[in-house]
C-alpha cells in the first residue's frame, strides 16, 4: 500500500509518499504527478520519499524519469538516500 499526499505550498508542490512504491501504486503515482504538473505554476515539484519502505523496478524507473524531468527528491535513511544517489548518478537531468 502507498499513501500519496499532495501538499501545495508557496515555493513548491510536494508529494509525500508513505509505504511501498510497487505494483499498481507506480501507475497511481504517475497519475498523481501528471495532475500535479498542471498546478505547478512555475514552482518546482518535490517528491518526499522519507517514509517509503520499498521501491520495485517499475517504481525505480518512474523515479528516474521524474528526476530526469527535474523533480526534486527528499529522502532519509540509508536505503532511500542510496536509491536517490544512484538515480542521480545514472540519470542526469534533461537539457530540455
Amino acid at each position: 500500500m502507498l499513501r500519496i499526499t499532495v501538499q501545495p505550498g508557496p515555493s513548491e508542490v510536494r508529494i509525500k509518499l508513505e509505504g511501498k512504491l510497487a505494483g499498481a501504486w507506480v501507475a497511481e503515482l504517475d497519475d498523481c504527478v501528471r495532475s500535479a504538473h498542471s498546478t505547478l505554476g512555475g514552482r518546482p515539484l518535490c517528491l518526499d520519499l522519507s517514509a517509503v519502505e520499498q521501491v520495485d523496478r517499475a517504481g525505480r524507473y518512474l523515479l528516474a524519469l521524474l528526476r530526469r524531468q527535474g523533480t526534486q527528491f527528499v529522502a532519509s535513511g540509508v536505503v532511500m538516500t542510496e536509491l536517490v544517489r544512484s538515480i542521480a548518478g545514472d540519470w542526469p537531468l534533461s537539457k530540455d
